[in-house]
Order: C-alpha cells, then sequence, then structure tokens
C-alpha cells in the first residue's frame, strides 16, 4: 500500500476520507448518546493517512493469505475509539451502517477497542499509559520471527504523563525495535484543562529523543506532512536500528468550532442541535 509521493488528487481525496470519518464520529457518538469527540477529532488525520497511504493491511482481516505480514495498529488513547471504527468501516472491514451500534449493549463496537470482537482491532485498550508497552512486546515478537512488519501506536498527549510510557521508551530503543513507530497526538489538552497546567510536559520532542528515539515534528492535520513522516521514520528506523516518534501537533474538536481547543469536549455527547451546527460544519 506504500506510495513514494502524494498526488494533489491523493491529498483531496484523503481530505475528504477524514471529513466523512469525522461526521460519522459524531453521529456515532450522538446516538450512542456517549463517547470522546474531541480527541478522536483531533486524530482523524493520523488514522485516515496510515490506513489509506502507509500501512499494509487487509480489511478481509484474518481471511487474507497474507495477514499474518500485516503492519499492526495499536490505539493507545483506546477513549479515541469512535475515529478507529469509523476509519476501519471506510476501509472497509465491516458494514457502516453498524457504526451505529457503537457503545451499545452486545455491540461489536465497544466505547473502548475490544480484542476478538471486531476485526481490525489488534489489541484491547483504554487504560491509559499501557499502549506503547504493548507495542512494545508486538514489535519484539515480529523481529524474533524474522517479520518485515511494522507497528503504529497513536498515544494521546496527557497519556504521556504515565511514568509507564516512558518505561515502554526505554525498553523500546535498548531492544532496537525500528519496526515500531509511535505517534503522539499532541492536543494540549486532557480532561480536565490544558496538559501545561495538570503535568507539564515541556518540551515533548526533547524528551522522545532523549530515550533514544527518532523524532520528527509535524502538522498533524496536514496529510502531506503526516505522510512524510512517516515514510522518514521507516527510511531512519531501517538505518539506525531506532525505533520512531512523530509528535503530530493537532487541535481538540478538529473541524467543528464550537468544540475547537475545547476540554470540556473531551468526553461529552452532542445534543440535536450540536450535531446538526457540526454537519453543516464538516461539509467542506
Amino acid at each position: 500500500m506504500t506510495q513514494q509521493n502524494l498526488s494533489e488528487k491523493d491529498l483531496k481525496d484523503l481530505q475528504i476520507k477524514s471529513q466523512e470519518v469525522r461526521r460519522n464520529v459524531l453521529k456515532m457518538i450522538h446516538n450512542a448518546a456517549s463517547g470522546h469527540p474531541g480527541g478522536a477529532l483531533s486524530c482523524t488525520d493520523i488514522l485516515v493517512n496510515l490506513y489509506f497511504k502507509s500501512m499494509n493491511h487487509y480489511s478481509d482481516w484474518d481471511k487474507d493469505s497474507q495477514w499474518q505480514n500485516r503492519d499492526r495498529f495499536v490505539l493507545s488513547k483506546g477513549h479515541a475509539s469512535a475515529a478507529l471504527y469509523a476509519v476501519l468501516a471506510e476501509c472497509g472491514y465491516f458494514d457502516k451502517k453498524e457504526l451505529l451500534t457503537f457503545r451499545k449493549f452486545g455491540s461489536k463496537l465497544q466505547g473502548h477497542p475490544s480484542f476478538g470482537l471486531l476485526p481490525g482491532v489488534e489489541v484491547s485498550t483504554g487504560s491509559l499509559g499501557q499502549g506503547l508497552s504493548i507495542s512494545c512486546g508486538i514489535s519484539l515478537g515480529l523481529k524474533l520471527d524474522k517479520k518485515q512488519s511494522r507497528v503504529y501506536v497513536l498515544l494521546g498527549d496527557g497519556e504521556t504523563q504515565e511514568g509507564s510510557v516512558w518505561e515502554a521508551a526505554m525498553n523500546a530503543a535498548h531492544h532496537q525495535l525500528n519496526n515500531l513507530i509511535a505517534f503522539v497526538d499532541r492536543n494540549n489538552l486532557q480532561i480536565d484543562g490544558c496538559t501545561e497546567n495538570i503535568k507539564s510536559l515541556n518540551s515533548v520532542k526533547e524528551k522522545w529523543q532523549s530515550f533514544g528515539w527518532n523524532v520528527i515534528e509535524i502538522d498533524g492535520h496536514n496529510h502531506q506532512e503526516i505522510f512524510d513522516a512517516t515514510q522518514k521514520s521507516i527510511a531512519l528506523s531501517n538505518n539506525n536500528q531506532k525505533p520512531s516518534a512523530i509528535i503530530a501537533n493537532t487541535i481538540k474538536g478538529k473541524g467543528v468550532s464550537y468544540m475547537e481547543n475545547n476540554h470540556n469536549w473531551h468526553g461529552k455527547a452532542l445534543n440535536d442541535n450540536e450535531l446538526k451546527i457540526a454537519l453543516e460544519e464538516l461539509k467542506g
């Protein structure tokens, strides 16, 4: 699936897909009267870019003959599950009609990703601070099996206040897990407010570099930058045997004016009028 350059058509198509995913995310959360719109909207462009332009994956899941060689994706910030589900549906993993079962009793689309219920979900996540450790284990297993597959993990910036994240970061560098790429969704907000007021992260880039990672900082809503950073990370890791971190500067609630940079939309459902306004704004 990986290609060398993105054309103007590619960029336009990715933007269209991102807007469709955002619309579906909000419809899901509205219908469930529960969910986390802010962080789902901030990471949408990253997920769309990975699934449509960089990752090797298979929508028929374990039925594909190349399934064992797939790249793995771990959503460490599991509360953004609506974004992952909407992208998987956009890729054809399951019928889009199923999106409206989100957070319903007995649904495959649980509030946090649950392994074994839905094609495309590699591991159960939701307890923050664990996804990178899990990804390290998967990455090491793939290297021991001499597989060429890569592991992509998405963390929230507030999540990196967890000490377990840095233990895992140290572990990844020590074991030279150059098949591991971590995205940090740097939207600067968490449930209680600004990350810098809750527990300051200071320079995120320098932190990851000090732990022995390749680090690239980008605009997390610019599809060209997301793609270029992913490809550069792969090239760097192949050369220096280091894991790579991509710090994606994003906007919480991206695309919806009353949600953008507003931590009150971390875990809040939309009412009918709020959904109407949001869908109108996401038409463009």
